[in-house]
């Protein structure tokens, strides 16, 4: 993607976006990895409140700071949507164990993760930011794929050299999944939202016209 001005107008505007979507998403990654609750209804209510600070960003921040770009602007407000209605439908079905954790995660990965990935891919050739969406959007639906692939009735006895006790299940595996997930999408969001800041400075102009090295 080139550094134009317009470029460099468009990540000035949009840059906080990626880093505030990566906040709620380091916050929950970090209550997983060192909670040793990984049950279903205690990754349900994790993922609610992710999804609902995700979904405000994506509404009050995303959808305001977009450039000139009618469909990206509905397509993040769609996302916003959904990912907000996945919030609702996970602290609803908090309580109805396992399938209803799966449920929610693998409808809100297809649906988000669709929508981001077909937004990126449309916009680049015109967007700074397409390449930000496929790789959200393409990670989100290997989510999905994950969760599908776990079987549900998945145990496994710990022990052998490490002399560890207890039942690897997989409400463990699947929450572990979730964190593995929000982990993997804060550091990029973040990564990404401050290349985009320090890319919205264009090259200073040599005395000549020229632009600086």
């Amino acid at each position: 993607m080139s550094d134009s001005v317009d470029d460099s107008g468009q990540r000035a505007r949009y840059w906080p976006v990626p880093v505030l979507r990566a906040v709620p998403a380091a916050i929950v990654a970090l209550v997983i990895t060192f909670s040793s609750n990984h049950a279903a209804g205690y990754g349900l209510l994790l993922f609610g409140g992710f999804a609902v600070v995700d979904g405000l960003v994506l509404l009050l921040a995303g959808a305001t700071r977009l450039p000139a770009d009618g469909r990206s602007r509905r397509t993040t407000q769609v996302q916003a949507v959904v990912t907000l209605a996945a919030a609702v439908a996970a602290f609803a079905c908090n309580g109805f164990g396992l399938p209803a954790f799966i449920a929610v995660i693998v409808v809100f990965a297809v649906l988000t993760g669709a929508l981001e990935l077909t937004q990126g891919l449309r916009a680049r050739r015109r967007s700074p930011f397409a390449r930000d969406w496929m790789t959200i959007g393409g990670l989100t639906l290997l989510l999905a794929v994950a969760f599908l692939l776990t079987p549900p009735d998945y145990s496994e006895q710990l022990g052998g050299v490490e002399q560890v006790t207890g039942i690897l299940d997989a409400s463990i595996v699947l929450v572990g999944l979730l964190g593995a997930y929000l982990a993997i999408t804060a550091v990029f969001h973040a990564i990404a939202g401050l290349s985009h800041k320090w890319g919205t400075v264009a090259p200073a102009a040599a005395p000549d016209g020229a632009p600086h090295a």
